[in-house]
């Protein structure tokens, strides 16, 4: 029961609104399903099960009921943790459209100058738009821009931006959701109708499913980019406990 008022909730109301709603339930969901069988490796609690989550399709067992993390978020967590700096050495540190799970994580950590930016967003520092920052040249040693391009029209534009922001030996990491079946990357603007548009690309605000060659996009904007696998540096079992999705690629990009 308590999985299907979840999941009703996802397609009834606007993200700012559940956004600003998850503060008051997330107790009562980390209480209603504390367990031992998965663990969130971002606030190290574990449950009996996780929630599931999707527009289309909802994948199950896949949304921590305390941090409201995702696969893919708890897979970045646990690398900006053991193959990065961003906790222990001071960065100015930018983060587009910023999830729950890290926000206020982020901004308790002393040594890092935390922005946050958004057009909607409840917790945005900044409205703006990625395609026009309003930042300087070289301002930010490492962004965070995740499941955000593939929402922008001008994605090529929105990557520009990015790198004209980041710092020379700066690093970005920008997830996107990826089919890495697919050779090239697929858009259709005639593609107009919100149900046809979650059948197609997966959820109704997304314009295109990128394929492998995004990560040539990006080397192509300016970018020296790093196609992470990091699940493949853990076991089946961790991959299962902390529900991660194997075989995901963090875009790991450096200026």
């Amino acid at each position: 029961m308590i999985k299907y008022i979840f999941k009703k909730g996802l397609s009834l109301f606007p993200r700012p609104f559940l956004i600003r709603v998850s503060y008051y339930i997330r107790p009562i969901f980390s209480f209603l399903l504390k367990g031992n069988k998965y663990t969130d490796p971002i606030d190290g609690k574990s449950f009996r099960t996780f929630l599931p989550y999707g527009y289309e399709n909802p994948r199950p067992n896949v949304l921590s009921p305390s941090t409201l993390s995702l696969e893919r978020h708890r897979l970045l967590w646990l690398y900006l943790k053991n193959e990065t700096d961003l906790f222990t050495k001071p960065q100015r540190l930018l983060h587009f459209a910023p999830e729950q799970a890290f926000h206020k994580r982020f901004k308790k950590i002393k040594s890092l100058t935390y922005t946050t930016t958004d057009l909607i967003s409840p917790l945005a520092d900044v409205k703006a738009d990625i395609c026009n920052l309003p930042f300087k040249d070289n301002e930010f040693d490492f962004i965070l821009c995740n499941h955000v391009l593939e929402h922008i029209p001008n994605d090529i534009k929105a990557m520009q931006e990015l790198l004209r922001i980041l710092a020379p030996g700066g690093t970005a990491i920008l997830q996107i959701p990826q089919d890495l079946n697919r050779t090239t990357t697929f858009e259709d603007d005639s593609i107009t109708d919100p149900k046809e548009r979650t059948r197609i690309f997966g959820q109704y605000d997304h314009v295109r499913i990128y394929g492998r060659d995004y990560f040539d996009k990006l080397r192509n904007i300016g970018f020296r980019v790093n196609e992470a696998d990091y699940t493949a540096t853990l076991s089946d079992q961790q991959i299962d406990q902390f529900r991660l999705s194997k075989g995901e690629i963090i875009p790991v990009c450096y200026k």
